[in-house]
């Protein structure tokens, strides 16, 4: 399993030590704690290992420390980290550059342990949720999402419909089993879902089913077996086939862009 990387970029020897052993002391093992004299080093660093946090100097020779985040976001370095800054000097001007930039944190010289440690906790977090988020649109169906955003204009018996579905993700569902749900009519509930949402419902539980199977595929260990049962398929062969031919590759593929999006935000 990859370690968590932390990277500390400083200039002053005095102060880059001391905040790799209030980290390392901090961390008890838990993340490797790098350290760069310049931001040089610190891109080549950035460009070899998956670093998940970087905290760093603002005045620097060669490449200050805005330099150095500002470099990272243009060269779309795959390891984009959660950053923070720390100065000597409160100037609001890095402080208004350090948000343009997304910096996390602004941090003023010298750094106390219980600062520090704050800082980097609320760094990781929303390193975290980045990842999250980058997790959702990886998974994010368009027609799916079109249909959620619409569903304030949709009529009582569709967003039964919808609700249903939601509850039975597990099982078979029929078209004609949610038309009894909602008392309507198949054919006329089969009309009124289609004109509403602008997709079959068959299409629709169909892909609700997949979206189901890929956030268990990125967010657990469950064997692919397990995760065709729990959205409805009891024949895995036949699971495989509907989910390659809507994703364009295999489960099993599709789960490890896991670790490919972990790398990326990280």
């Amino acid at each position: 399993m990859r370690s968590r990387t932390i990277l500390i970029v400083d200039d002053e020897p005095k102060s880059r030590e001391g905040l790799k052993k209030m980290l390392g002391v901090w961390s008890a093992g838990q993340f490797e704690v790098l350290t760069a004299s310049n931001g040089v080093d610190a891109l080549q660093i950035l460009e070899q290992t998956p670093v998940e946090l970087m905290i760093t100097d603002i005045r620097m020779p060669e490449i200050t420390g805005l330099a150095l985040v500002s470099q990272l976001r243009e060269r779309g370095i795959r390891s984009q980290p959660s950053v923070i800054l720390i100065s000597g000097y409160a100037q609001f001007e890095y402080a208004q550059q350090a948000i343009h930039l997304s910096v996390v944190d602004y941090l003023l010289k010298p750094v106390s342990r219980d600062k520090l440690v704050e800082s980097v906790e609320k760094a990781l977090k929303a390193g975290e949720e980045r990842e999250r988020l980058l997790f959702m649109r990886k998974m994010a169906d368009p027609q799916l999402l079109e249909v959620r955003n619409e569903e304030a204009a949709l009529s009582d018996p569709v967003r039964q419909a919808i609700q249903f579905v939601e509850m039975h993700l597990e099982e078979a569902i029929s078209l004609q089993e949610v038309a009894g749900h909602v008392h309507l009519n198949g054919s006329y509930f089969s009309a009124l879902f289609k004109e509403q949402c602008q997709i079959n419902f068959s299409e629709y539980v169909a892909r609700r089913k997949l979206q189901k199977a890929k956030e268990l595929l990125l967010k657990t260990n469950l064997p692919i077996a397990e995760i065709a049962s729990r959205t409805g398929y009891q024949a895995v062969k036949y699971f495989n086939k509907l989910f390659k031919e809507h994703e364009g590759m295999s489960p099993g593929q599709y789960r490890s862009m896991r670790n490919e999006t972990k790398a990326e935000v990280r």
